[in-house]
């Protein structure tokens, strides 16, 4: 019988290697066993990673700096072909360097797999640091030029994009929004950033499917037994095409499956 459905999942790793030597990789995929598994801060190069997933094409993009940052895609089916990084022809004139000279673009934080249907991109947005020192290359490079890119390859079919925006958009989307005003990942600019995605025709999968509800988060701080007492963030996210809205079964977060700072987001497509 031809399969009904695919299921896609999303999940910040904070370190590949880490979470399999938990003995906590191979049980999730055993569980899960999502079609499509899009992995952010993988830490590692393909050749550092002892694993072996038989079902899975694995397609990595690692950052040219070692241990840091890194995607990867694993996928049930081909996919028909994949791009690494963000194409230059898309930021053109511009750049992905932030202040201290780092070019955005070679910590292979972009990975996009296209399939019959669509195309699937996998994303770990800059984070704007503590310090705010990325929040110029966020406001006025990536994020612009990213949707600049989401745009590009939907005008030649459906997208579906997903990973760590490192941003909640909302209040509802984060446990204490008014102590953490300005505060990175919440601030004004990268929450008008992520609205830029909305107004462009993209949706929040999760937020369609749960408008409403609360305490839904997808990353936790190591202190104070934040993850314990559910003080958290939802910064990752499954924005589709609007053209996709009628597939999209479900959407969903597993905040049970530990291992990484970060819990797997997903969602279920309707063939």
């Amino acid at each position: 019988m031809k399969k009904q459905t695919l299921t896609i999942i999303s999940w910040n790793v904070n370190g590949l290697r880490a979470v399999i030597r938990k003995k906590l990789f191979l049980p999730f995929i055993q569980k899960y066993h999502p079609d499509i598994l899009c992995l952010q801060e993988t830490k590692a190069q393909q050749d550092q990673v002892e694993i072996d997933l038989p079902d899975y094409t694995e397609y990595w993009h690692s950052a040219e700096k070692k241990g840091y940052s890194g995607t990867a895609i694993f996928s049930q089916k081909d996919a028909l072909n994949v791009i690494y990084g963000i194409p230059s022809h898309i930021y053109k004139k511009s750049s992905l360097l932030d202040d201290q000279n780092r070019d955005a673009n070679l910590e292979g934080r972009v990975i996009v797999a296209e399939y019959e249907k669509f195309f699937l991109a996998n994303v770990y947005t800059p984070n704007a640091k503590d310090d705010l020192s990325r929040l110029e290359l966020r406001y006025k490079q990536w994020d612009p030029i990213f949707l600049r890119y989401m745009k590009f390859l939907e005008e030649k079919k459906p997208v579906i994009f997903c990973g760590d925006l490192n941003v909640a958009h909302q209040e509802i989307d984060l446990a204490r929004p008014k102590q953490n005003v300005g505060v990175h990942g919440f601030t004004n600019e990268e929450r008008e950033r992520f609205q830029d995605f909305l107004d462009a025709g993209f949706i929040d999968t999760y937020r369609d499917k749960h408008a409403d509800t609360l305490d839904a988060y997808t990353w936790w701080s190591h202190w104070g037994t934040a993850r314990a007492r559910n003080v958290g963030w939802r910064i990752d996210y499954v924005l589709t095409s609007q053209s996709m809205k009628k597939n999209i079964k479900e959407a969903f977060i597993l905040p049970e499956v530990m291992g990484s700072d970060h819990c797997p987001v997903g969602i279920v497509l309707k063939l």
